[in-house]
């Protein structure tokens, strides 16, 4: 009987000693699930903010196409005119 109530005592103790040790290992996993979700917050914050930034220089970028295709535009009509000028002097 002693015997028994001895290896009860030895498997009581060995059960309590892994069920903290399982505690500590769960608390340790909440604590780097927390951290990962901090992380993936600032990452989907600055890929945020990236998108932002990316649709602003396009933006930009198109404006900057309008004004070169209107510069442009002003360039061949200019030369046209020059043309048609230069083409009435040589008919004096």
């Amino acid at each position: 009987m002693k015997k028994v109530m001895k290896l009860s005592m030895v498997a009581l103790v060995a059960s309590v000693a892994v069920g903290c040790a399982s505690t500590s290992d769960i608390e340790n996993l909440q604590s780097q699930v927390d951290g990962l979700k901090t992380s993936v917050a600032q990452a989907s914050a600055d890929a945020a903010s990236a998108k932002s930034a990316a649709d602003s220089a396009s933006s930009q970028a198109a404006s900057a196409e309008a004004a070169a295709n209107r510069a442009a535009q002003y360039a061949q009509d200019t030369n046209s005119k020059l043309d048609s000028m230069f083409k009435k002097s040589m008919m004096k």
